[in-house]
């Protein structure tokens, strides 16, 4: 039966009583000798448990934990001196509410004391009575005290005894509907229900209105919450610790508390203070208690409750006084009087201001529903002024739905609110948890509230303050990377390769070739002549010189650079002798670098030494990226010149030196190392944009001429053009090439394109006609596509003409042969598994050729083959973003790392604009806006730029350790060392999953599955397989850390599987049941 009493709207309160609880024990005159507490107990867990041992331990108590069966590995047992399971067999909750069991523990253990804490049985009467008829002392009231403050009836009808001032409401339960129907009809609406016993907030609903649901909201008319913290003992004194401000509640629980109150009128504090003594003394009240009140727009106060034990928010009272509220009650309870421990009301004075604020593990953005989990870090705030309580706050805690969801207590101390708050504010930012979720960026939203720091709160303000759940997404970029790669190591590479095809078992057949030495080439003329006298010669040659770049660059972008030194050095010999009269042999630098010790596990040395070996004839040339040299940084500039020159000493002859953003210091460092080792200087201006559209201009020709000037002067031997996208059209070839030509009668002029857009030979043919000296192709059977113009098509095109290449058509074919075999080899690298032809879309997007293939591939490889072409849209856009950038290794990498982040964010350009202080961009763009490759041509783009947040400083170095054993959820713990600390993290093994079984998830796709909003435990199934459902229709209701949530339909049915039963447990996202 229920029995309800009712106050009046605003700050009325209707209060429900369980008729069938506590039965009223007669007060026992507490005994006044002294008697001292040598073991204590505290049937409690978490944090205050440990509050309690600790300060047991500083007065030579031996101290006793109880756990329960899911508390095994919680911290508080581990705290105490002795520590016992109780409630075995027996719901997590219920086991700390076995009073039979817990007393036993104490009996079976001789302890003198017990201390309840706060929460469970902390302001049962009957514990309390339990406790006495066993001979063991309970830390806190009498049974009768505990049982009359207990009961919200009582209590008010006594403080009314004690003419302390209380809510309009009903001066008795009453037991029916009808009887709140007749108070609302007197007072009005709204009126709040609250429970007659246990208090927290929980239980509390506000009604506003006849036939609505009841529901939690704070109370109406903007009251504020104060509570008074109590102090008596057994001897009739009784005296105040100040006041705590607890109006910043959420759902009536409170979430920041303040000591003293701020801007609290003097005569209201000293009313406040006497009423709380004078009801304590009203009562015989002894131990720690407090008592609270609401104040509304009057500074009128209004009595609510008595809480008869430590509460949660007793350590600002502490912080403040400086007086330890659990010794205190220790002593109390041994029998002390107040005056004997110190404690005189003229001796109690505040010292400055103390604010708590709890950290939960709740999601603010979901409405604080409750997360569970693995603590993977955590990283606590510290420092002058702060002080931490908590109990499963480290790394590898485990958060269960079972209990509540307090993670640690931080409580910050300073001479007033500001400098309190300043403290908390930096204690939070310090934090860092990850693997649970938190409302540390909610709380650190109240600590920069202009309101909370410069004015009066109610508790409506979390309401009225919506702005505070706009919350800064963290980072978490370590945790996220350890956890790609223990999946990785777990299960493998998360982008397998999208084909299915095998390299082909036939191997390529050498064409037939004459024997001996080979006849005389460009490198003859290297040799006796040196880099200028090549030049020379190169310049007056007649008819036009080809590089092939089958050897490199036609691989790289073909076959993902696979190609191993064994299939190379086969087909030298043949090229030696039939091609002798190529300007060059592109065959080294840039990604065949790095690529032959990644993943061919070769030495590019070597393989430099072995080709040169085979190849005596031919100028050898490579790719340096200025100070970047072969890598994707900037490297000192004694590294790049001795680079330079051990690559010299091993058969390099040629250095193309480029720089990705025609950025001129790093050009002339790498032109200088070249010079410097004797080699070939061969300076390439990258092109990109069009010169003969008149709408384009910052790339005009213009730029380029002025770009070529510098680089002549800076003493180049070779002029080159790098066209790495394919983006010169006939006509600005022409314009390009011939300007350069009048500018620069006497320099060589050599030209690089790709074919992606398909008019690779047309391009190169009129920068033949208007006075290239040299252009690139590849063999015809790695031509094409993202790689160099056909070898040939640009043989057959000039034959006969004043451009005629001298080379023999036919060896061309029996070469190509020879690499179309070959290129079977490595079938499953082939962009052709996924790219069938190019596209001249590139003049749009301008995807650099070797680039273009890596991004389709990789598209493919992660299932978004389909999207491709917004991969391309969106290379256009952060292109764009970044200010139009020359595309060319490593700035193309830089374009196409946004580019795919905004795909995988499904982000506009407008949306990275404006959120670009919030995101996490990918380091490449970060480091590329620090300036760490060079300042890009116009400058870097802004408010772009500096809205970035650029962090210096942030190296992350990890090393694998080692990789655990299977569990029973299916994971494997893996195991890291992050910048000397040791972290590990969970990772599902999808192998050994398959094996196992597990609750099905519900499948968002399909409309009728119906998962679990929040992990928990399953307290009631409302329907049953065939009912019919309406939509919002109440389906089954959850609870975890004692927030329960009703699941509703989410679509109109009839219910075709259930999955669970009551008091199932459930991750997030279990499938509860099914409806068609």
């Amino acid at each position: 039966m229920l029995g309800y009493t009712v106050v009046r709207g605003g700050l009325g309160l209707l209060t429900v009583r369980r008729a069938c609880l506590a039965p009223r024990y007669a007060h026992s005159a507490p005994r006044n000798e002294y008697r001292p507490i040598k073991k204590v107990m505290v049937a409690n867990r978490g944090e205050i448990a440990i509050r309690v041992f600790r300060a047991c331990t500083e007065l030579g108590i031996r101290t006793v934990a109880v756990y329960s069966e899911q508390d095994t590995g919680q911290m508080h047992r581990q705290k105490a001196d002795e520590a016992y399971l109780i409630g075995k067999g027996l719901p997590p909750v219920a086991a700390y509410l076995d009073i039979p069991n817990i007393i036993q523990v104490a009996k079976d253990n001789n302890v003198d004391a017990i201390h309840p804490g706060y929460g469970f049985l902390s302001e049962r009467s009957d514990f309390a009575q339990a406790c006495s008829d066993a001979g063991v002392r309970f830390i806190g009231p009498s049974p009768e005290t505990v049982r009359k403050m207990g009961d919200k009836v009582e209590a008010r009808s006594l403080a009314i005894s004690a003419g302390v001032p209380v809510v309009p409401g009903t001066d008795a339960p009453i037991s029916c509907l009808q009887d709140a129907q007749v108070f609302s009809k007197t007072y009005g609406f709204p009126i709040i229900f609250k429970a007659a016993y246990g208090g927290g907030g929980r239980g509390m609903r506000v009604v506003r209105e006849y036939e609505v649901s009841l529901f939690v909201y704070p109370t109406v008319n903007h009251p504020v919450c104060f509570d008074v913290c109590a102090l008596g003992d057994k001897y009739g004194n009784v005296i105040h610790l100040y006041e705590r401000d607890c109006s910043i509640q959420r759902r009536h629980q409170k979430v920041v508390e303040i000591a003293p109150a701020f801007q609290l009128d003097p005569h209201l504090r000293n009313r406040l203070h006497a009423d709380a003594v004078n009801l304590a003394k009203q009562v015989g009240y002894e131990n720690a208690g407090t008592v609270e009140f609401l104040v509304d727009r009057q500074n009128k106060h209004y009595f609510i409750e008595v809480n008869s034990r430590l509460q949660v928010e007793h350590t600002v009272t502490e912080e403040i006084t400086d007086v330890d509220l659990v010794h205190a009650q220790l002593h109390v309870c041994e029998g002390r009087s107040l005056p004997e421990l110190g404690l005189k009301q003229d001796k109690i004075r505040v010292n400055g201001c103390a604010i708590q604020c709890r950290v939960t593990t709740e999601d603010p953005s979901r409405g604080f529903q409750p997360d569970t989990g693995r603590i993977e870090v955590f990283r606590s705030g510290e420092g002058m002024g702060i002080r931490l309580d908590s109990a499963s706050a480290y790394q590898g805690a485990v958060i269960s739905p079972h209990y509540d969801s307090l993670l640690v207590k931080v409580i910050a101390s300073g001479k007033d609110l500001n400098t309190a708050a300043s403290k908390m504010s930096r204690a939070l930012a310090e934090f860092r948890v990850r693997g649970v979720k938190t409302n540390i960026p909610f709380l650190q939203n109240v600590f920069s509230n202009h309101q909370f720091l410069h004015s009066t709160v109610d508790t409506q303000f979390i309401d009225e303050n919506q702005e505070l759940f706009n919350l800064k997404p963290t980072q978490n970029r370590a945790q996220k990377l350890l956890h790609y790669l223990g999946h990785v190591m777990v299960n493998g590479p998360t982008t397998p390769i999208p084909v299915k095809a095998k390299p082909s078992s036939i191997d390529p057949v050498i064409p037939p070739g004459t024997m001996g030495d080979p006849p005389v080439g460009f490198r003859d003329v290297l040799l006796r002549d040196g880099p200028e006298g090549f030049a020379k010669a190169v310049r007056a040659h007649r008819g036009l010189l080809l590089m092939d770049t089958t050897f490199r660059d036609a691989h790289q972008s073909l076959l993902a650079t696979r190609v191993r030194t064994h299939d190379l050095k086969k087909i030298s010999p043949f090229v030696s002798h039939n091609f002798n009269n190529l300007y060059s042999l592109e065959n080294w630098g840039g990604a065949t670098f790095d690529v032959a010790m990644r993943f061919l596990s070769e030495c590019p040395w070597k393989r430099l030494q072995e080709l040169r070996a085979l190849v005596p004839n031919v100028p050898f040339q490579m790719l340096l990226r200025g100070a970047n040299a072969v890598g994707y940084t900037n490297y000192p500039d004694n590294a790049v010149f001795k680079f330079c020159e051990v690559a010299k000493e091993n058969g390099m002859d040629i250095f193309r030196v480029f720089d990705s953003l025609n950025y001129l210091p790093n050009m002339l460092l790498g032109m200088e190392a070249a010079g410097a080792a004797g080699g070939v200087v061969e300076a390439a201006i990258s092109y990109t944009g069009d010169v003969s559209d008149p709408m384009r201009q910052k790339y005009s020709l213009d730029y380029y001429m002025n770009l070529a000037d510098q680089l002549v002067k800076a003493g180049t031997h070779i002029l080159c053009i790098k066209d790495m996208a394919g983006l010169l059209k006939p006509q600005a070839s022409k314009l390009l090439i011939g300007s350069l030509r009048d500018r620069f009668p006497d320099v060589p002029i050599h030209v690089h394109t790709h074919d992606t857009a398909g008019a690779g030979v047309a391009a190169m043919l009129a920068c033949a006609e208007a006075g290239a000296d040299v252009v690139d192709v590849a063999v015809d059977s790695m031509a094409g596509m993202t790689s160099q113009p056909s070898m040939g098509a640009m043989v057959a095109c000039t034959k006969g003409t004043e451009l005629d290449t001298g080379i023999v058509l036919e060896k061309v074919f029996d070469y190509s042969e020879y690499w179309e075999v070959a290129r079977g080899l490595y079938a499953p690298f082939d962009c052709t598994a996924t790219m069938k032809s190019g596209n001249a879309d590139v003049y749009e997007n301008e995807i650099p050729g070797g680039q273009y293939t890596n991004l389709h591939f990789q598209a493919h490889s992660m299932g978004l083959g389909n999207k491709f072409k917004e991969v391309k849209k969106a290379y256009v856009e952060a292109n764009k973003l970044l200010g139009d950038l020359i595309k060319v290794t490593p700035s193309s990498k830089i374009v196409g790392d946004l580019a795919q982040f905004m795909v995988q964010n499904n982000l506009t350009r407008a949306e990275v604009e404006e959120r670009a202080d919030e995101l996490s961009f990918p380091l490449s763009v970060v480091e590329f806006l620090q300036g760490y490759i060079g300042i890009p041509h116009g400058g870097f783009p802004e408010p772009f730029r500096s809205k970035v947040e650029l962090e210096r400083g942030k190296t992350l170095h990890i090393k694998a350790l080692a990789l655990g054993d299977l569990n029973k959820a299916g994971q494997r713990e893996v195991f890291f060392e992050l910048n000397g600390q040791l972290r590990s993290v969970l990772v599902k093994d999808t192998v050994a999953m398959k094996e196992m079984k597990f609750h099905p998830k519900a499948q968002k796709s399909i409309k009728g599955q119906v998962g679990a909003p929040m992990p928990g435990k399953v307290l009631e199934v409302k329907v049953e397989v065939g009912a019919k459902v309406e939509k919002g229709q109440p389906l089954c209701v959850l609870s975890a850390m004692k927030m329960e949530m009703v699941v509703n339909s989410p679509v109109a049915g009839t219910v075709k599987a259930v999955h669970v039963t009551a008091d199932s447990s459930l991750e997030g996202d279990d499938l509860i049941l099914e409806i068609e």
